[in-house]
């Protein structure tokens, strides 16, 4: 997949086929517009691209807003490609663009810098400032330009929009079997691995501190996880906590791995951590010897977990 980051220097598309959205998450729902825009460029000998913004428009309309997202840029690139899309143009919104008109997002935009063959766009969408363009103004733009609109249905855009819902709703809830059904893969989280308290290893579980790559990355309910843990495309098993450590006064939430059979030093290093079970909440023990013997249990009940293949 060919990833553009700068509208003044995109190529011409052989038979553009073509989509516009956030697509967070990448899950199911996104994956059927996805098959669907395959389909279409095959039917034409043409290339599939996906439109996307960075920064999301919300944050640029209205900067106070806060928004997480299930994938930064890096992971959905990596997860459009997998999808087998040919071609990811990421759009920086900023206000200018913002303050196109209807017209010329559709003139000055899309047909000068993609000519598009085909655009498939939800009966819904909505462009240009003051989000004054739509299906049916865009529909007249493709008659006079030459060019197909095709139009998502209603239940797959309201499967979309429900599914990733649920999927925030069950990662706030700790329900990580329900997320990863509905993404169609499993969650993870990267980033680079920075020095921590150092409490771990003292008590005999050493961890890895992790400071997320993307401060916007959503993050699940507190507590503990069965996780594996990719380092130097190396696999491990592992557990994870999320939370503020209560039983030794913790003041910041962290998000802090176990990595089984492992002590490599990594500090620095970037890390990938899949999330594949909840384990417990997060707990205030009366004593670290409490918590160490309650972190065994863990251990063990992980262990058990990962080696059924549950």
């Amino acid at each position: 997949m060919k990833i553009f980051d700068d509208v003044n220097n995109i190529p011409p598309f052989k038979n553009a086929v073509l989509t516009i959205g956030t697509f967070d998450g990448v899950h199911k729902g996104h994956q059927k517009i996805i098959a669907q825009l395959i389909d279409e460029a095959k039917k034409i000998d043409g290339e599939t691209v996906i439109i996307t913004f960075y920064p999301h428009p919300r944050q640029v309309i209205k900067p106070d807003s806060k928004i997480e997202f299930l994938n930064d840029l890096k992971e959905k690139a990596t997860l459009l490609e997998a999808a087998g899309v040919d071609n990811l143009v990421v759009i920086n919104f900023n206000e200018s663009f913002a303050n196109l008109t209807a017209e010329e997002y559709i003139n000055d935009f899309l047909i000068k810098t993609f000519n598009p063959r085909k655009i498939v766009i939800g009966y819904d969408h909505r462009f240009g400032k003051g989000r004054t363009g739509d299906y049916t103004l865009l529909e007249k733009a493709g008659t006079i330009n030459g060019f197909e609109v095709l139009e998502l249905s209603a239940q797959l855009l309201d499967q979309i929009t429900i599914s990733s819902t649920k999927i925030r709703n069950a990662l706030y809830e700790g329900d990580i079997s329900l997320t990863n059904n509905l993404l169609g893969y499993i969650f993870s989280f990267y980033g680079k691995v920075v020095e921590g308290n150092k409490l771990g290893r003292t008590i005999g579980f050493p961890t890895a501190n992790i400071l997320l790559d993307n401060e916007e990355k959503i993050i699940p309910l507190n507590g503990v996880y069965a996780v594996q843990v990719i380092v130097n495309q190396l696999i491990y098993n592992g557990m994870m906590n999320i939370g503020f450590r209560p039983t030794v006064d913790g003041k910041k939430r962290t998000i802090e791995v176990n990595i089984f059979n492992f002590d490599q030093d990594i500090y620095g290093e970037s890390i990938v951590v899949k999330l594949l079970h909840y384990i417990r909440p997060e707990v205030k023990f009366n004593g670290v010897d409490a918590l160490k013997e309650q972190l065994n249990k863990d251990r063990i009940a992980v262990k058990e977990l990962l080696e059924k293949g549950v």
